[in-house]
C-alpha cells in the first residue's frame, strides 16, 4: 500500500532559517530518508519551492493560470514523500521518524490510489 506523506510548515519560518540550520536540518531528514530506502519503503519525495513562485490552474475548458495557492492557513505544503508499507500504522511509524528530524513540522499521512495507465484506477485504501 502506498501512501503519501504531506509535509506542512510555516513557510516564513523555514525561510528564516541560516544555511547552516537548514543544512543541519535536511541532514537528520536524509537520516530517515536512507533508513527508508535501505528498507525500500521510499518511494518519491520532495521538497518543494515557495508558494509564492506557486500558480493554480482553475475555471472551465483550458482553464485560467492564477497567482496561488491562496489557502487561509498558517502551513503551507512544503514537501512529500511517498512510502510503500503494509499498514496505515507502519507510515504513521515513518512520519514520526521525519517529525523526529523536524518536530516544528505538520505531517499528514494519506492512501494512495495509484493509477497505472492502461489499468483501472483501483482504491486499495484502508476504509
Amino acid at each position: 500500500m502506498y501512501y503519501a506523506i504531506l509535509a506542512y510548515h510555516e513557510e516564513t519560518v523555514v525561510e528564516s532559517w541560516t544555511e547552516e540550520e537548514d543544512a543541519a536540518l535536511m541532514g537528520q531528514l536524509l537520516e530517515v530518508n536512507d533508513r527508508l530506502v535501505r528498507k525500500k519503503l521510499l518511494g518519491p519525495a520532495a521538497r518543494l519551492g515557495p508558494t509564492r513562485r506557486a500558480v493554480t490552474l482553475r475555471g472551465e475548458g483550458a482553464g485560467m493560470i492564477i497567482d496561488g495557492p491562496f489557502a487561509e492557513t498558517k502551513e503551507q505544503l512544503l514537501g512529500f514523500y511517498v512510502v510503500d508499507c503494509p499498514t496505515h500504522e507502519e507510515a504513521i511509524q515513518i512520519a514520526r521518524d521525519l517529525r523526529s528530524a523536524n518536530p516544528t513540522a505538520v505531517y499528514e499521512i494519506r492512501p494512495i490510489s495509484l493509477y497505472k495507465p492502461g489499468a483501472a484506477l483501483v482504491n486499495g485504501a484502508e476504509s
